[in-house]
């Protein structure tokens, strides 16, 4: 039952972008689903290697953190979480994907240990199957069993991080990724290791592909936008040029005016007309010699 909550809490938190993966960066509380970590890293962290296993733990940071084949692991609450740069983003594993070496990592090295691990012996490795249950066990089988006299090769760190502080570390994945094609040329060896890769590939061309509709969909609103102000300040043109054809049409008068009618010679009105040079006048009032 507790494996089946802890699978269905992994599945809605990758389903949708966790608070982890929005604000998991340097020196800041990193937010993972339901829980808190604050890591306290404005760098990325000094790493020492476990005794007889190719797993590096911080001493100084107060988490559950360790670094395995090319991977950041931060254990918190109920699960794991991984990364492949120090300050994250991260995102949840299954219990079925986390690979052997980090489940073999002994309680002593856990910093920020959980409830149940109290009575768990320090030099010993949690014990995953007590916790996780029958099924885990099941499909895990062998996890704590391993050639401790020749463990593999421990990873290289990627020192190139130390170049990204707070302050110059990369704001999304795509840079991460460009920042590590240039700079790690190492490949995981762990089957496990590469699917939760694959994972997180994954991951990030589907926060690709919502960013990229997010996109389309605000150049789609703007231009709608775009289009009703245009429409609008057509609008007002047109009522602002309607109104100053009916002002010109009735303009206002002075109090008290009365308008005098033309005067014409039509239907028996008389119309004087400008007189000539030498005084006559073609008014009809006389004949052409002006009398």
């Amino acid at each position: 039952m507790r494996l089946a909550a802890i699978a269905t809490a992994l599945l809605l938190a990758q389903a949708a972008p966790s608070p982890a993966q929005a604000e998991g960066r340097v020196g800041i509380s990193v937010q993972l689903p339901g829980v808190s970590i604050n890591l306290g890293m404005p760098s990325q962290p000094e790493l020492v290697l476990i005794p007889g296993l190719p797993v590096y733990y911080a001493p100084q940071v107060q988490a559950n953190y360790f670094f395995y084949d090319g991977l950041y692991w931060v254990f918190q609450g109920d699960g794991w979480y991984f990364s492949s740069w120090f300050g994250g983003p991260w995102y949840a594993v299954s219990p079925y994907e986390v690979p052997d070496f980090i489940l073999r990592v002994p309680v002593r090295y856990f910093h920020s240990r959980p409830v149940f691990f109290r009575d768990w012996r320090a030099e010993a490795p949690p014990r995953w199957g007590d916790y996780w249950g029958r099924d885990w066990r099941s499909r895990r089988d062998g996890w704590d069993r391993w050639d401790r006299r020749h463990p593999p090769a421990a990873a290289p760190l990627p020192s190139y991080q130390r170049r990204f502080p707070e302050g110059r570390y990369p704001d999304n994945d795509r840079q991460q990724r460009a920042i590590r094609g240039v700079n790690d040329a190492y490949r995981p060896h762990d089957d496990r290791s590469r699917l939760v890769i694959e994972r997180e590939r994954a991951l990030q061309q589907a926060e690709q592909r919502r960013q990229l509709e997010r996109a389309r969909e605000q150049q789609v609103q703007q231009r709608a936008q775009q289009r009703r102000e245009i429409e609008r300040a057509h609008e007002q043109r047109v009522e602002r040029r309607s109104e100053q054809r009916t002002q010109h049409r009735v303009a206002p008068r002075e109090p008290g005016f009365r308008p005098t009618p033309p005067m014409t010679d039509k239907g028996g009105g008389y119309r004087p007309s400008a007189p000539r040079p030498g005084g006559e006048r073609r008014d009809g009032g006389g004949d052409r010699h002006g009398r």
